[in-house]
């Protein structure tokens, strides 16, 4: 499955449970969506796109708060590599491992 083929999947999903949701941001991999997501979820997508003429590392606008949260995800053990059996218990150790962060300690002792 691509990437494209999932985030229809995810967008699908996404969109009954959040309705409010207007705006997406996505990298050049998600170009062919947009008239998509503008089709049937009501949202725009914003392609996040490297600067023209760009050969060094710039930071993105938007998409280092991806990175920065899938980084907070990869210092939990649970998360770090694919233990889990199924999708359900991945999806719900992506809900508890904040939890950290919101008591105020730097880690939960079962995470």
């Amino acid at each position: 499955m691509q990437d494209w083929d999932g985030a229809k999947v995810v967008f699908g999903r996404v969109g009954r449970s959040l309705p409010r949701l207007a705006r997406v941001w996505a990298d050049a991999g998600y170009k062919a969506l947009v008239g998509w997501v503008t089709q049937c979820c009501r949202w725009f997508l914003d392609i996040v796109l490297k600067q023209a003429g760009q050969t060094t590392f710039v930071v993105q606008p938007w998409r280092w708060i991806v990175e920065r949260t899938f980084g907070w995800f990869g210092r939990y053990r649970r998360l770090s590599k694919d233990y889990e059996h199924s999708p359900k218990s991945s999806e719900a150790w992506i809900y508890i491992t904040p939890c950290a962060g919101f008591s105020g300690g730097s880690r939960c002792s079962f995470v």
